[in-house]
């Protein structure tokens, strides 16, 4: 079903993972993606996928922490494809540490990216739509939508405070962003993963593991224990609630950080 046909959608973080994801699931509703990722070629990876497949993609490089390249990439959709549609903030990074060993650095690369990033880039986002013309069928001049996390609810993850902290950071801000642009005819809401299957959390795994005592394998285990549903989640879970929140039957939510994680936390 082509549900997003004829819309323009930007996503951050596309190069591999949930980002990955997100972007073929929109081109797949049969909106143009522009894939954005600060390595330039996993971007132009994933575009080609959504061209191979019948779509209509671009890619840029994106370093999200970067004002004047968020807003240069905006207006580059706009003046592209005629509008911007949608924005999926996705780019993020985790590091783990104990609480008491946590380095200004771990605090400010965690903050930097998470929280900074998905401010600039909404902002470079918003200034674009608040612009164009409602879209006929909805009446909204946009979308933008952030991946949070499950740790933006769930304030005990063992080695993540910063992570954390930058992520409840983007919960408070899904709130706040709605509660203004909403007199512009602007959605934004969030979604929160629980523990997916990506490079990222290959890393973590590992980091945990050491960090705990055990095998990389045990703590897949204690994950998926931790799931009620009693599986990892796969980038594919999370990318069908970021297409549901740009099509047409998410124009009445707003403000919202939906939890996608199989039931590890439930509020």
């Amino acid at each position: 079903m082509k549900d997003l046909e004829g819309k323009t959608a930007v996503v951050t973080g596309a190069g591999s993972g949930i980002g990955r994801a997100t972007a073929l699931a929109l081109a797949e509703g049969g909106a143009r993606v522009a894939v954005t990722d600060v390595a330039e070629d996993r971007a132009g990876a994933v575009a080609r996928e959504i061209q191979v497949a019948g779509g209509e993609g671009s890619h840029f490089r994106l370093d999200v922490t970067d004002r004047a390249e968020a807003e240069t990439i905006a207006r580059a959709v706009v003046r592209t494809w005629g509008r911007l549609d949608v924005w999926v903030n996705n780019a993020g990074v985790s590091t783990m540490r104990p609480f008491l060993e946590l380095t200004e650095d771990d605090w400010r690369t965690n903050m930097d990216v998470n929280a900074k990033g998905t401010f600039l880039c909404s902002q470079a986002a918003a200034r674009q739509m608040v612009g164009q013309a409602p879209d006929r069928t909805s009446g909204l001049r946009g979308r933008i939508i952030h991946i949070a996390s499950m740790a933006g609810k769930r304030g005990n993850a063992p080695y993540l405070a910063h992570y954390v902290a930058s992520k409840f950071a983007v919960v408070g801000l899904t709130q706040a962003m709605a509660g203004e642009l909403a007199a512009h005819g602007i959605t934004v809401n969030a979604v929160c993963p629980g523990y997916v299957r990506t490079s990222m959390q290959e890393r973590e795994v590992v980091w945990e593991a050491t960090l705990r005592g055990m095998s990389p394998e045990q703590v897949r285990q204690l994950y998926e224990k931790d799931t009620p549903l009693g599986r990892l989640e796969t980038p594919e879970d999370v990318a069908g609630v970021v297409r549901f929140l740009a099509g047409p039957t998410a124009a009445f939510i707003t403000g919202e950080s939906i939890q996608v994680n199989g039931g590890a936390w439930m509020d």
